[in-house]
């Protein structure tokens, strides 16, 4: 994902240190059932669209938005799928650190061909959701949560009887 400008200006200051930051994933599905995935260019892995809302803007817009700089798709975003921090930071090449709050929405393809549309993304197609490529957990976990017909997903928090 690309480094919006206003994280470059916290950057500035902040230097490496970890900061915690909104992401907003979206499961694109069309009318016949596949999941749109990108492969990164940064991983070269397939997983699934996403990126850091501006400041402001709502995750559903955020999904929309990302999804068609990505792969000139189209869509609506339907519901949000799961809300989760991830457990471990992420050290980018340079040195900076950040840690995730991701937002998972649920969206529908609306119009546009897919296809390569910046420079994240080295290929993007869409998959039957049983003939998936090989994806990392991340991904896999949320596209099942995406078909599952089930109210948002969270994790407990740590005084839950259900919790770890």
């Amino acid at each position: 994902m690309g480094t919006p400008d206003f994280i470059r200006d916290i950057r500035a200051t902040a230097g490496h240190q970890l900061l915690l930051l909104p992401g907003v994933s979206a499961i694109v599905l069309d009318d016949d059932g596949r999941v749109l995935l990108g492969r990164r260019a940064d991983t070269g892995n397939w997983s699934v669209i996403g990126g850091i809302p501006e400041p402001g803007e709502q995750p559903a817009a955020t999904a929309e938005r990302e999804v068609y700089e990505e792969t000139a798709v189209r869509c609506t975003a339907e519901r949000v799928v799961l809300v989760q921090a991830m457990r471990k930071p992420v050290t980018y090449p340079n040195g900076d650190q950040c840690q995730y709050l991701d937002i998972t929405i649920r969206c529908r393809a609306t119009g546009g061909e897919a296809r390569v549309n910046d420079d994240e993304s080295l290929e993007v197609a869409w998959f039957p959701v049983d003939a998936l490529p090989e994806l990392p957990e991340f991904a896999k976990f949320r596209i099942k949560q995406a078909l599952a017909d089930e109210p948002t997903w969270f994790e407990p928090g740590a005084d839950s009887p259900v919790a770890e």
